[in-house]
């Protein structure tokens, strides 16, 4: 007769593993075992546990992440809760490829939507419209190659067409991080009218056709505040 092996889970109360016994005999107590109710997610969530807050310069004005048109709840959910831990501004061009009240994009971003500053905007046109002034540099930013003046765009804009690294820009407090919808980028008009302001993240082509949007958001926003961090020290 088939063996049973170790319970993939044990409540406390029980810790003998039971190996290598026929089915038959261990009836009873694999019964007991499975009707034990295990603890709820809440329950789980709501356990103390410690947390360490790391000294960190904010940047003031934060950085702005912005979505074109974004497909996915769960993706704008999660960069809400990235927008959250930040301080960061989630700005949401239209039309969104669902509703901000949908369960999905609440279940992503968990509680924390409340401490998110969320600017939504009908058309590209019109954010373009709303962030057109150029920035001037802050006193004491570092030097930008090739640059003729003290203004900069403050955007910049991020897509697998771009053959400059992330890692290149030159990150300010306030600007403005560009990411267009998972299943169309951003529009290839947008990216040839901007050519020194589009960023690419090092991904191999051959394997996959882009990163997961939450997943890029994340990637250029901390590197982002890390040269924003390390210029305040």
């Amino acid at each position: 007769m088939q063996a049973l092996y170790q319970l993939s889970y044990t409540p406390p109360s029980e810790s003998v593993i039971y190996r290598d016994l026929p089915y038959s005999s261990q009836r009873p107590k694999l019964k007991n075992l499975l009707s034990t109710p295990r603890p709820s997610h809440t329950d789980r969530m709501t356990t103390p546990r410690p947390r360490n807050q790391l000294p960190f310069q904010w940047p003031d004005p934060p950085f702005n992440i912005v979505l074109v048109e974004p497909d996915i709840p769960q993706n704008t959910g999660n960069i809400a809760r990235l927008c959250a831990a930040t301080g960061t501004t989630l700005n949401l061009v239209e039309p969104l490829g669902f509703q901000l009240t949908d369960k999905l994009v609440k279940r992503a971003g968990l509680d924390y939507w409340d401490s998110v500053d969320v600017r939504k905007f009908p058309n590209l046109g019109t954010f373009m419209e709303k962030n057109s002034k150029a920035r001037a540099r802050p006193q004491g930013g570092r030097p930008r190659e090739c640059e003729a003046t003290t203004e900069r765009s403050g955007k910049f804009y991020f897509s697998t067409n771009g053959a400059k690294n992330y890692t290149e820009a030159d990150y300010q407090p306030g600007d403005c991080l560009i990411f267009g919808s998972e299943s169309k980028g951003l529009p290839l008009e947008l990216l040839e009218a901007n050519p020194d302001d589009v960023y690419n993240i090092p991904i191999q082509l051959d394997h996959v056709r882009s990163l997961n949007l939450a997943n890029a958001a994340s990637i250029v926003l901390y590197e982002a505040l890390r040269q924003a961090n390390c210029e305040t020290k």
